[in-house]
């Protein structure tokens, strides 16, 4: 490399950011990477605080259908770097995986810190310069990029650049969405961003739940939205309605649902291990002076934040017929009537859509500018789906980008 190699900007240093600053510097590219924040990788540490979840080990086909309307595209960026190379270039940092009992692969200490540490000693050994605090505003009237920092006002010129700015949820992690203006100012057309992964508000618990069950969890329950096939987990209440795991499984099927009719309604099979008529025939034994609570705990093990939320959902005159209430322990109808704020969901919809980008993930209308990450408009639930795409389109942008300088 020497200065008359070709002079590329990276603007955001999470793990698509990253990926394509790596890919650029092999391809004999001077790199330099501007990210708003005071170090780089900042939502990727955090993500990895409760065990770094890099990606998951199930077959192709299912994995590939994680990115619902958008599975075609993400499968084009999975091609050259799926689950599989993602683990072997983990692998090449010094750092081992293992698979979970979930199929989800984690790094063997769970730890995001080693990895990233380990990745960027190598990206400075490659030659990739980072500046931190420094955030990119767009364009000069000649085109070179606008870099506000400490020091001020900058303008940087480059020969292409890749924009890996992230989605709108986690602004104090450098995730804000302030470049959507930027590029709707250059004739960029941006789908709203949204959230996704995301808890979903109800019209209003009752103050005797959240008092006494905000917070706690509601374990090995069925979950059914609709026609969609069931899924099984957890869940936790909240003080506005639910979050969890087994709600960002359905999260977009959710959104979209309330998009366009105002609500949507889950229902909850809270023994999802027993058939309504073993269910039947333990509420219609006689439980005497016993209440009704201590009968459904005794007969069922339905007790806690469990008996709450049935109590919470049902009709009282549920728990005078036992045919009824079994029926509604099996299908407990849950409507929730809006998402919670976008800042505070795990990751966002929208953004740049593919069909903005040519197929190596450059902008149309702005040729020599290409887009990576969460900014691009697709989602995935939690599980490694994220991180797994993000990794793969800051490659495919890279390769792209280096592509095009050797043509244009």
């Amino acid at each position: 490399m020497n200065d008359s190699s070709p002079f590329v900007a990276v603007i955001g240093g999470g793990p698509a950011g990253l990926m394509a600053a790596e890919v650029l510097a092999q391809g004999g590219a001077r790199v330099e990477l501007f990210d708003a924040m005071p170090s780089v990788g900042r939502k990727f540490l955090l993500a990895g605080v409760g065990g770094m979840n890099i990606t998951h080990s199930e077959p192709k086909v299912p994995f590939l259908g994680r990115y619902g309307a958008r599975r075609d595209e993400v499968a084009a960026l999975l091609e050259g770097f799926g689950a599989e190379e993602l683990q072997a270039w983990i692998h090449g940092l010094g750092i081992d995986t293992f698979v979970g009992s979930s199929g989800r692969v984690f790094p063997t200490d769970m730890k995001a810190a080693p990895l990233l540490r380990a990745w960027l000693k190598r990206l400075r050994e490659q030659g990739v310069v980072i500046h931190t605090r420094s955030r990119w505003l767009g364009w000069t009237d000649d085109g070179a990029l606008r870099i506000a920092s400490p020091d001020g006002e900058s303008a940087v010129r480059t020969d292409a650049c890749v924009l890996a700015l992230g989605g709108g949820s986690w602004a104090r992690l450098g995730s804000d969405g302030a470049w959507v203006p930027l590029l709707q100012q250059r004739g960029v057309s941006i789908a709203p961003l949204q959230p996704s992964n995301c808890g979903f508000e109800v019209e209003g618990w009752s103050p005797l739940l959240k008092e006494k069950f905000a917070g706690a969890p509601i374990k090995s329950v069925t979950v059914r939205l609709d026609d969609t096939a069931p899924r099984q987990g957890e869940f936790v209440l909240t003080a506005t309605g639910v979050e969890g795991s087994l709600i960002y499984a359905f999260s977009a099927a959710i959104r979209e649902r309330i998009n366009a009719r105002g609500s949507a309604t889950l229902y909850l099979d809270l023994l999802p291990n027993q058939p309504v008529d073993k269910i039947l025939r333990a509420l219609s034994r006689p439980r005497g002076l016993r209440s009704m609570a201590k009968h459904l705990h005794s007969q069922l093990g339905i007790d806690g934040a469990r008996a709450g939320l049935l109590r919470e959902l049902s009709a009282k005159d549920d728990f005078t017929d036992p045919a009824r209430l079994a029926a509604v322990i099996k299908a407990l109808p849950l409507t929730l009537v809006r998402a919670r704020p976008l800042d505070e969901a795990i990751s966002s919809a929208g953004g740049v859509p593919f069909e903005a980008l040519d197929e190596n993930l450059m902008l149309k209308q702005l040729p020599g500018v290409f887009c990576a990450g969460e900014m691009l408009d697709w989602e995935a639930p939690t599980g490694g789906y994220l991180l797994t795409a993000c990794f793969a389109s800051g490659r495919v942008a890279a390769q792209g980008l280096l592509r095009w300088l050797s043509t244009s």
